[in-house]
């Protein structure tokens, strides 16, 4: 199929040559190169589908670690992020320390950057690889910062900060644990 007119820079599969606005025009929809929107064929897509937390899902998670706090009568700060790190929660529960208010996004944010348990940075750093502590933006390196994940995918962290670090990380799977995940 030749036609004169106006070349595009195009390879067309289904005329064999490169494409022309004379041929492309009335025949786009006929090339299988192109998919009509409003086609009865399915149009593959190659996004993904993102899990975020929800505002109802952040205060949940808050709830049930506050009550995890309560119940063994923990003054403690929890802090919530999203998958970037950003501060979407900070609770301070009364008689909490006022550096706990630093230490518990920090241990959330590194938890969702690393998309692990900021355990995991203090055991590398106690098994004597200091340099982890110059990399930036990763400050909470101490137990009790855990991410969110769900189907392999980081939605956030919770950081708590204000008691033993294994006890603040209890406090951080328990608010995770009321999500269902």
């Amino acid at each position: 199929m030749a036609h004169q007119g106006l070349k595009l820079l195009a390879f067309s599969p289904a005329c064999g040559g490169p494409l022309c606005l004379a041929c492309f025009l009335p025949a786009w929809r006929a090339c299988p190169a192109i998919q009509w929107p409003y086609s009865s064929k399915p149009v593959h897509t190659f996004m993904k589908t993102k899990h975020e937390l929800e505002l109802a899902d952040i205060k949940r998670v808050a709830a049930a670690a506050e009550a995890e706090a309560l119940k063994h009568q923990w003054a403690v700060t929890i802090a919530i992020v999203d998958d970037g790190g950003h501060l979407l929660w900070l609770q301070r529960l009364d008689g909490a320390a006022a550096v706990s208010s630093h230490i518990a996004p920090a241990k959330a944010r590194t938890a969702a950057l690393g998309r692990r348990e900021s355990k995991g940075y203090e055991d590398v750093i106690n098994g004597g690889r200091t340099s982890f502590l110059s990399v930036p933006t990763l400050e909470g390196m101490l137990e009790g910062g855990v991410p969110i994940m769900k189907d392999g995918q980081c939605l956030g962290a919770v950081g708590v900060s204000g008691v033993k670090s294994t006890e603040d990380a209890q406090i951080a799977r328990a608010g995770i644990a009321a999500l269902g995940l």
